[in-house]
């Protein structure tokens, strides 16, 4: 493994961790004694992809890594959820053992997992790959996502006596994840400088 500083070649591992997507290795480079990290996967057969116009496509991982980054462009989702996601996807793929995949699969697999970690990017994702061409569109979709969202709302239990002794104000500072995330408009959709790229 060469060294990312020096270029050296000869490096010693210090610490090796196994996670959900293959093997973190630490390294340290014998030359110059810089660290970093290096992952191993376990490399197998990953489908080609039949995209929606009979064309056949390699499954690229950056390509899909891309993706995903794109629709959560300057969202509050962390890189590692990113990556689980793309991992996710690729061992799904991998563990069907069929040389040939529809490519809406991926694109199913990116939307569900997209509406599950930010709301925001998931409209933004599903404009690309459900062809959401108009706003009454886009609207259907975002009315539909709002509708999820209420019905998952727990209700109170009749069995537990609700305290109004403290007042709403007192009640907001002792528990701050009382306060509901508001709802995303379609002002704040926003639109991105490139495209998406969506399979």
């Amino acid at each position: 493994m060469r060294c990312p500083i020096c270029g050296e070649t000869d490096s010693k591992v210090i610490d090796t961790t196994e996670v959900r997507y293959g093997i973190r290795r630490r390294r340290e480079c014998k030359n110059c004694a810089a660290r970093f990290t290096t992952y191993e996967r376990a490399l197998t057969a990953t489908p080609v992809l039949v995209k929606t116009d009979g064309n056949r496509e390699e499954f690229d991982r950056e390509k899909l890594k891309r993706g995903i980054w794109m629709a959560c462009a300057k969202r509050p989702v962390p890189a590692l959820e990113v990556e689980r996601l793309t991992a996710r996807i690729e061992t799904y793929l991998q563990s069907l053992g069929k040389p040939e995949v529809s490519s809406r699969v991926v694109g199913d697999m990116v939307v569900r997992g997209l509406k599950d970690l930010d709301p925001i990017a998931y409209i933004r994702y599903a404009i690309v790959y459900l062809g959401l061409d108009d706003l009454a569109s886009v609207r259907v979709e975002i009315d539909s996502l709002l509708s999820e969202q209420e019905t998952t709302i727990a209700m109170p239990d009749p069995e537990v006596e609700l305290d109004f002794s403290q007042t709403a104000s007192d009640r907001l500072t002792a528990d701050p994840d009382a306060v509901d995330r508001p709802t995303p408009s379609i002002a704040e959709i926003g639109t991105l400088s490139r495209p998406l790229t969506a399979y």
